[in-house]
Protein backbone atom coordinates (compact mmCIF):
# COMPACT_ATOMS: atom_id res chain seq x y z
CA UNK A 1 0.00 0.00 0.00
CA UNK A 2 0.72 3.86 -0.12
CA UNK A 3 0.60 5.20 2.78
CA UNK A 4 0.22 9.26 4.02
CA UNK A 5 1.43 9.91 7.15
CA UNK A 6 0.55 13.56 8.00
CA UNK A 7 2.30 14.42 11.43
CA UNK A 8 5.22 12.30 10.77
CA UNK A 9 7.88 13.89 12.41
CA UNK A 10 6.26 13.88 16.05
CA UNK A 11 6.75 10.89 18.29
CA UNK A 12 3.26 8.98 17.29
CA UNK A 13 3.83 10.01 13.68
CA UNK A 14 7.83 8.99 13.78
CA UNK A 15 6.65 5.21 14.77
CA UNK A 16 3.82 4.85 12.78
CA UNK A 17 5.96 5.34 9.88
CA UNK A 18 8.75 3.29 10.89
CA UNK A 19 6.12 0.35 11.98
CA UNK A 20 4.33 0.90 8.38
CA UNK A 21 7.40 1.42 5.90
CA UNK A 22 8.69 -2.05 6.88
CA UNK A 23 5.35 -3.52 4.31
CA UNK A 24 4.22 -0.17 2.45
CA UNK A 25 5.40 2.51 0.36
CA UNK A 26 5.53 5.74 3.14
CA UNK A 27 4.92 8.96 2.50
CA UNK A 28 5.53 11.70 5.09
CA UNK A 29 4.23 15.43 5.65
CA UNK A 30 4.34 17.76 8.27
CA UNK A 31 3.93 21.65 8.40
CA UNK A 32 7.13 21.52 7.53
CA UNK A 33 8.27 19.27 5.55
CA UNK A 34 8.90 18.88 1.53
CA UNK A 35 5.43 18.41 1.08
CA UNK A 36 3.77 20.40 3.95
CA UNK A 37 0.83 19.68 5.39
CA UNK A 38 -1.08 21.97 8.01
CA UNK A 39 -4.27 20.84 9.33
CA UNK A 40 -5.38 24.53 10.24
CA UNK A 41 -5.01 25.11 6.47
CA UNK A 42 -7.31 23.51 4.02
CA UNK A 43 -5.42 24.81 1.18
CA UNK A 44 -2.30 22.47 2.39
CA UNK A 45 -4.31 19.47 2.47
CA UNK A 46 -5.98 19.75 -1.14
CA UNK A 47 -2.25 20.98 -2.35
CA UNK A 48 -0.66 18.20 -1.11
CA UNK A 49 -3.69 15.64 -1.83
CA UNK A 50 -3.47 16.30 -5.23
CA UNK A 51 -0.17 16.63 -6.02
CA UNK A 52 0.33 13.11 -5.34
CA UNK A 53 -0.18 9.72 -6.98
CA UNK A 54 -3.43 7.59 -5.58
CA UNK A 55 -2.98 6.54 -2.22
CA UNK A 56 -3.99 3.89 -0.13
CA UNK A 57 -4.57 4.98 3.16
CA UNK A 58 -4.25 8.27 4.85
CA UNK A 59 -3.12 8.37 8.66
CA UNK A 60 -3.72 11.76 10.76
CA UNK A 61 -0.55 12.11 13.79
CA UNK A 62 -0.31 15.60 13.69
CA UNK A 63 -3.45 16.74 16.39
CA UNK A 64 -2.04 18.84 18.87
CA UNK A 65 -4.55 21.12 21.20
CA UNK A 66 -3.37 23.06 23.82
CA UNK A 67 -3.45 22.55 27.14
CA UNK A 68 -6.38 24.40 29.05
CA UNK A 69 -8.17 24.31 32.46
CA UNK A 70 -11.84 24.89 31.29
CA UNK A 71 -12.23 27.88 34.25
CA UNK A 72 -9.13 29.48 33.06
CA UNK A 73 -8.94 28.96 29.45
CA UNK A 74 -9.94 31.47 26.87
CA UNK A 75 -12.40 31.41 24.44
CA UNK A 76 -9.87 30.83 21.91
CA UNK A 77 -8.38 28.39 23.79
CA UNK A 78 -11.46 26.32 23.16
CA UNK A 79 -12.01 27.71 19.22
CA UNK A 80 -8.50 26.80 18.87
CA UNK A 81 -8.81 23.31 19.57
CA UNK A 82 -11.79 22.84 17.93
CA UNK A 83 -10.24 24.41 14.63
CA UNK A 84 -6.67 22.60 15.00
CA UNK A 85 -7.68 19.01 15.99
CA UNK A 86 -11.51 18.71 14.93
CA UNK A 87 -12.06 20.81 12.30
CA UNK A 88 -8.56 19.95 10.77
CA UNK A 89 -9.09 16.47 10.67
CA UNK A 90 -13.52 16.67 9.21
CA UNK A 91 -11.32 18.88 6.47
CA UNK A 92 -8.97 16.36 5.86
CA UNK A 93 -11.47 12.98 5.41
CA UNK A 94 -13.91 15.17 2.74
CA UNK A 95 -10.26 16.12 0.99
CA UNK A 96 -8.99 12.03 1.30
CA UNK A 97 -12.33 10.88 0.43
CA UNK A 98 -11.92 12.00 -2.72
CA UNK A 99 -8.50 11.03 -3.85
CA UNK A 100 -8.13 7.57 -2.08
CA UNK A 101 -8.02 4.33 -3.90
CA UNK A 102 -11.29 1.95 -4.00
CA UNK A 103 -11.44 0.32 -0.47
CA UNK A 104 -8.95 2.79 1.38
CA UNK A 105 -8.48 3.74 4.77
CA UNK A 106 -8.11 7.24 6.86
CA UNK A 107 -7.05 7.06 10.12
CA UNK A 108 -7.76 9.70 12.69
CA UNK A 109 -6.33 10.88 16.34
CA UNK A 110 -8.26 11.70 18.86
CA UNK A 111 -7.22 11.51 22.74
CA UNK A 112 -7.20 9.73 25.98
CA UNK A 113 -10.42 10.17 28.18
CA UNK A 114 -10.73 13.67 29.55
CA UNK A 115 -7.60 14.32 32.10
CA UNK A 116 -7.19 17.35 34.79
CA UNK A 117 -6.14 20.37 32.71
CA UNK A 118 -7.61 19.49 29.64
CA UNK A 119 -10.98 20.24 28.87
CA UNK A 120 -10.21 22.15 25.42
CA UNK A 121 -8.81 18.86 24.43
CA UNK A 122 -11.60 16.58 25.75
CA UNK A 123 -13.61 18.62 23.66
CA UNK A 124 -12.45 18.35 20.44
CA UNK A 125 -11.43 14.75 21.11
CA UNK A 126 -15.30 13.55 22.21
CA UNK A 127 -16.30 15.33 18.94
CA UNK A 128 -13.97 13.19 16.77
CA UNK A 129 -15.10 9.93 18.42
CA UNK A 130 -18.84 10.70 17.55
CA UNK A 131 -17.70 11.85 14.09
CA UNK A 132 -15.80 8.88 12.74
CA UNK A 133 -18.64 6.48 14.23
CA UNK A 134 -21.33 8.55 11.67
CA UNK A 135 -19.10 9.41 9.33
CA UNK A 136 -17.85 5.99 8.10
CA UNK A 137 -21.43 4.60 7.72
CA UNK A 138 -21.05 7.50 4.58
CA UNK A 139 -17.81 7.02 3.32
CA UNK A 140 -18.15 6.25 -0.72
CA UNK A 141 -16.17 3.01 -2.29
CA UNK A 142 -15.71 1.28 1.09
CA UNK A 143 -13.38 3.48 2.25
CA UNK A 144 -12.57 2.85 6.16
CA UNK A 145 -12.48 5.36 8.59
CA UNK A 146 -11.53 5.21 12.00
CA UNK A 147 -9.32 6.54 15.20
CA UNK A 148 -6.76 5.79 17.10
CA UNK A 149 -6.65 7.28 21.27
CA UNK A 150 -3.68 7.18 21.74
CA UNK A 151 -3.32 10.06 25.14
CA UNK A 152 0.14 10.82 26.32
CA UNK A 153 2.58 8.37 25.23
CA UNK A 154 5.43 7.57 28.03
CA UNK A 155 8.13 8.99 25.91
CA UNK A 156 6.15 12.71 25.88
CA UNK A 157 5.08 12.00 29.46
CA UNK A 158 9.34 11.75 30.38
CA UNK A 159 10.21 14.66 28.30
CA UNK A 160 7.19 16.76 30.61
CA UNK A 161 9.02 15.36 33.73
CA UNK A 162 5.28 13.76 34.58
CA UNK A 163 6.22 9.94 33.51
CA UNK A 164 3.34 7.21 34.52
CA UNK A 165 5.40 3.86 35.20
CA UNK A 166 1.74 2.55 32.90
CA UNK A 167 2.26 5.09 30.19
CA UNK A 168 1.82 3.38 26.66
CA UNK A 169 4.92 3.38 24.49
CA UNK A 170 4.80 5.11 20.64
CA UNK A 171 5.96 1.58 19.83
CA UNK A 172 2.69 0.18 20.63
CA UNK A 173 0.54 3.23 20.09
CA UNK A 174 1.78 2.75 16.53
CA UNK A 175 0.19 -0.93 16.60
CA UNK A 176 -3.48 0.51 17.19
CA UNK A 177 -2.76 2.62 13.98
CA UNK A 178 -1.32 -0.43 11.93
CA UNK A 179 -4.17 -2.36 12.87
CA UNK A 180 -6.63 0.71 11.51
CA UNK A 181 -4.60 0.73 8.40
CA UNK A 182 -4.42 -2.81 7.69
CA UNK A 183 -7.34 -4.42 9.67
CA UNK A 184 -11.07 -4.75 8.81
CA UNK A 185 -12.10 -2.28 11.57
CA UNK A 186 -14.59 0.48 10.05
CA UNK A 187 -16.43 4.03 12.47
CA UNK A 188 -14.17 2.42 15.67
CA UNK A 189 -12.02 4.63 18.09
CA UNK A 190 -9.05 2.35 19.45
CA UNK A 191 -6.83 2.30 22.45
CA UNK A 192 -3.71 1.47 22.62
CA UNK A 193 -2.64 -0.70 25.43
CA UNK A 194 0.86 -2.03 26.38
CA UNK A 195 1.87 -5.14 24.56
Amino acid sequence: MRILIIGATGTIGSAVGKMLEQEHEVIRASRNSALAIDLEDTDSIARALTSLPAVDAVVSCAASVPMARFLDGTDEDFTGSLRAKLFGQLSLVRHAARRLTDGGSITLTAGAHPIHGAAAGSLANAGLEEFVRAAAAEMPRRIRLNAVSPGWVRETQVRFGVADPDGVGADDVAQEYREAVEGSVNGMTLVPRHR
